[in-house]
């Protein structure tokens, strides 16, 4: 198994990490490799793809640091400013430092920018090019309201491989279907370059009464729109822990998924994952 999606940060500060609100104090504590290792090696765990979690290059330096140190991170998807003429300049420092062969992606908080379209900005799609030049992966943190923002965007740049977080972060803990979301997602499955990860769902449902039935109909319409080659499997820990342990979200995973294929498991819990983010080179 590669675990396409996870986090790691020290004790955070407010000012850092604004998204770690007081309904989150649960998990505002450091995590990091040695917090993971085990749930891996528990559940079978081979590689991971670590995320950013701030619009931070000193933490995308810090992360590539770890995954070239702890050996499990495969990957990681970090951060720099697209908004700035030296784009390529910032992809080029990360990749020649320390961890810099680890870097397979770039991402950032779409999804909490004030202007919906922010993708589109001319600034934002120069920057997406020159990602798309280096060869890396772009992550799509978004909700149905950027959607239609970022399926112009996929379309604008057929070269750059795309891969949509969490399921776009549907409203699970309102009922088995979330029709806004559903039109906005449903025109991606005509483009290849376009990726979703089967992630994220636990903390999208009710934290405290959640049950696998509830996240069915959200894994189902993904996977008929993206098909079994372009599904990627994330446990988003630690954010997870509260809903579930890891352990649940990958058993719960596999629940949902368990009338695939041997060969589609496969793909959709580590081969995919390796293929899109060229993990290893």
């Amino acid at each position: 198994m590669i675990d396409a999606h996870h986090h790691f940060w020290g004790l955070p500060n407010p000012v850092d990490y604004p998204w770690l609100t007081d309904e989150l104090a649960a998990i505002r504590r450091p995590f990091g490799p040695e917090d993971l290792r085990p749930l891996l090696e528990a559940n079978g765990g081979g590689g991971t793809v670590l995320v950013q979690t701030r619009s931070s290059l000193a933490e995308s330096r810090e992360f590539l640091a770890i995954a070239e140190r702890c050996g499990f991170v495969a990957g990681v998807v970090a951060w720099v400013d697209l908004t700035v003429p030296d784009v390529a300049r910032q992809i080029g420092e990360l990749r020649a430092g320390p961890g810099g062969g680890r870097l397979v992606g770039i991402r950032h908080q779409v999804h909490d920018e004030p202007d919906p379209r922010w993708l589109l900005r001319d600034d934002v799609l120069a920057g997406l090019e020159a990602v798309a030049d280096a060869g890396f992966v772009y992550d799509l943190l978004v909700r149905e309201p950027q959607l239609p923002a970022a399926l112009e965007c996929a379309r604008r740049l057929p070269d750059l491989a795309f891969v949509i977080d969490h399921l776009a972060k549907p409203r699970i803990a309102r009922g088995p279907a979330d029709p806004d979301w559903e039109q906005a997602m449903a025109p991606f499955a005509d483009l290849g370059n376009v990726a979703c990860k089967i992630s994220g769902m636990v903390t999208e449902a009710d934290w405290t009464s959640w049950r696998p039935v509830d996240l069915a109909p959200y894994v189902d319409r993904v996977a008929g729109w993206f098909g079994d080659e372009r599904l990627l499997f994330g446990s988003d820990w630690p954010v997870c822990l509260l809903a579930a342990d890891y352990g649940t979200v990958v058993a719960t995973a596999r629940e949902l998924l368990a009338d695939r294929s041997p060969a589609a498991l496969a793909a959709i819990f580590g081969g995919n994952a390796s293929r899109i983010y060229r993990l290893g080179g």
